[in-house]
């Protein structure tokens, strides 16, 4: 008989997202169960037949009665099925699985961190969602954490232990579909045509979402400068805007806002990666960014920050630049030393892809999930 498997996330999005090879290289020893704030219509059709979903109401946000009633419902769920794993991604679903799934006695308790919020705050919220992935680290019997920079973090900061945690293969939560993520000739000239790109801009992209610790402004206020040394550079902006900013980018980038182009959501990242020539991510915070491994694969070099989960992603000098978080100059500098040399943001955009096809296949790290799987057998 196979072995059972509960996974844990608030939103049906993450599994969708990041958990789909996962899920199938883990059918081959588990019977695998989901618990979502969502149903079997909410997950992709290619993997609904792997699971059973039970659906609880698991909200992002702290709502006390609503939180209590999912916990309750969530320690039914696991007395009745007495699972042989319970695995949480995210914090929400992570606080409360690892509670109720210590309290029904199941032994093995895996929790995946993905990124922190409090590490960009400051005061009591920082204590306080500090002390609340303490507590998920605490109950979990096993710690996936998905960069290793991310890791020396938490150790530093002592909330996990170093006998408990692991990170999968060189890092991500699920690696890159690198034939769905490639280079794409077809695509550029599509997207290009349809927001009126010229064919021979400089085109930086970010893609994700918009929110003040994605460190959008500072990318702005960056392109500004670059747009005034260089008349070729545009800048591609891709994502829900969460925080209203699009407004105060447009004022950021000033004279040179008819050089910026905004898109919203989209389900094909892909095709804009295709069309763009960097990547830029002046991220303030990052569980690892697999959005530039994305973006690498596609054969784009990429302008990040030197934050823990970043160092990962970009190999500096050889697959892309870094930068100070925060440090607009130097943000501007890097992304003005690849408009200034072609060969140069050729040469990295092919290292880039080399090595996210050799290190974060979406394969590998499947891979990766079900050999650590039955190494806990």
């Amino acid at each position: 008989m196979k072995h059972t498997l509960c996974l844990v996330v608030s939103s049906p999005m993450t599994v969708n997202a990041f958990l789909q090879e996962p899920i199938k290289q883990l059918a081959q020893d588990y019977q695998i169960f989901l618990v979502c704030n969502g149903t079997a219509h909410d997950l992709s059709a290619e993997i609904q037949p792997y699971l059973t979903v039970l659906p609880v109401a698991i909200e992002r946000q702290i709502t006390i009665r609503g939180d209590w009633a999912a916990l309750w419902q969530l320690l039914q769920i696991f007395r009745a099925r007495k699972f042989d794993v319970v695995h949480s991604v995210t914090p929400k679903a992570g606080l409360l699985a690892m509670l109720a799934s210590y309290l029904a006695g199941t032994q093995t308790r895996i929790h995946t961190f993905t990124g922190q919020v409090w590490a960009t705050r400051t005061g009591l919220a920082r204590q306080v969602l500090k002390a609340m992935d303490k507590i998920i680290a605490t109950l979990a019997s096993h710690i996936l954490v998905d960069s290793p920079s991310q890791l020396q973090f938490l150790l530093s900061e002592k909330v996990v232990t170093q006998k408990k945690s692991s990170v999968l293969a060189q890092g991500s939560i699920s690696g890159v579909d690198t034939a769905r993520f490639c280079p794409n000739a077809q695509a550029k000239s599509r997207i290009r045509n349809t927001l009126k790109i010229p064919e021979t801009a400089l085109v930086f992209m970010f893609l994700g979402r918009l929110n003040i610790d994605k460190g959008v402004l500072d990318l702005a206020s960056a392109f500004h400068f670059v747009a005034r040394e260089n008349p070729q550079a545009c800048l591609l902006v891709v994502g829900p805007d969460e925080a209203n900013l699009t407004s105060s980018m447009l004022n950021l980038v000033g004279e040179y806002a008819d050089r910026t182009y905004f898109v919203g959501h989209t389900d094909k990242p892909e095709d804009y990666m295709a069309a763009a020539d960097v990547f830029c991510l002046p991220s303030y915070r990052e569980g690892f960014g697999t959005v530039i491994i994305e973006a690498a694969a596609t054969g784009l070099p990429a302008i990040g920050s030197r934050i823990y989960g970043i160092v990962d992603a970009i190999e500096e000098g050889k697959t892309g630049l870094l930068h100070r978080a925060r440090d607009v100059a130097e943000l501007q500098a890097c992304m003005l030393k690849l408009a200034a040399s072609n060969d140069l943001l050729i040469g990295l955009g092919q290292q880039a892809r080399a090595r996210a096809v050799s290190s974060f296949s979406s394969q590998a790290l499947a891979t990766a999930w079900l050999s650590y799987y039955r190494g806990l057998q």
